[in-house]
């Protein structure tokens, strides 16, 4: 089958609104656009999606409310917000099918966290309650914030980035209480709050806890990350 010069990326939408309506931010899809891919979004609820999954030649799971801390044997939070089962359900069953099919994803935020309970990995429910605020991960009362990141040298991330070290925007108050088996923790926030994962079995998996896509537009180097698996998409579809 030829390669497509504009492959399909899929995008996780997020839940149901109280206005009956399926969305999504429009960076996300900016960014694949401007890194040459098409855009194909899937919405919580598709009982078919792996019909979907298996046109795709790439997929990106995007961040959002919190996860069920039933989903990782933790506990409810007073902080928690946008708890979706059937959100849940959709992409911790299209994490445990890319983990295992090879197929290029990213996971952005919420993303990440999926990949990583999917792996059999849990959650920390607050930030702050156990690593303090001396390092924001999102500004009051819920708003993103720029922060440092440090990435392990000789990543798959500073191949991308080529860099180490940079600054970008966090909006979270979940991280990754370690990393599931198969998985490495390759970027830190300068509080030890994880930042970066990526399944070293995998061709192309890597997770990002901090959002690219708010700042791709304006910075060359988040958009490096959406060129980066577009471009992975069209070497492999």
């Amino acid at each position: 089958m030829p390669r497509r010069q504009h492959p399909l990326i899929g995008l996780t939408t997020y839940g149901r609104n109280a206005d009956n309506r399926f969305t999504l931010p429009a960076e996300y899809i900016d960014a694949v656009r401007r890194a040459g891919g098409i855009p194909i979004l899937i919405a919580p609820g598709e009982s078919r999606w792996k019909t979907v999954a298996g046109t795709l030649d790439a997929l990106i799971l995007t961040g959002g409310g919190d996860i069920d801390p039933e989903r990782y044997g933790g506990r409810r939070h007073e902080t928690n917000y946008g708890i979706d089962l059937e959100r849940d359900t959709l992409e911790v069953d299209l994490a445990g099918w890319v983990m295992e099919s090879g197929l290029p994803t990213l996971g952005i935020c919420r993303g990440a966290q999926i990949l990583n309970v999917a792996g059999g990995g849990r959650l920390i429910e607050h930030i702050p309650d156990e690593v303090g605020e001396a390092v924001l991960h999102r500004a009051p009362p819920r708003e993103p914030i720029a922060h440092g990141i440090r990435l392990k040298a000789g990543s798959r991330l500073v191949k991308i980035f080529g860099r180490e070290e940079f600054e970008a925007a966090s909006w979270h108050h979940q991280a990754l209480r370690g990393v599931a088996e198969g998985f490495e923790a390759v970027g830190h926030a300068p509080d030890g709050t994880i930042e970066a994962i990526e399944l070293t079995s995998h061709p192309w998996l890597i997770a990002v806890q901090w959002h690219p896509e708010l700042t791709a537009a304006s910075d060359p180097l988040q958009q490096k990350l959406f060129d980066a698996i577009v471009e992975e998409a069209r070497r492999g579809s």
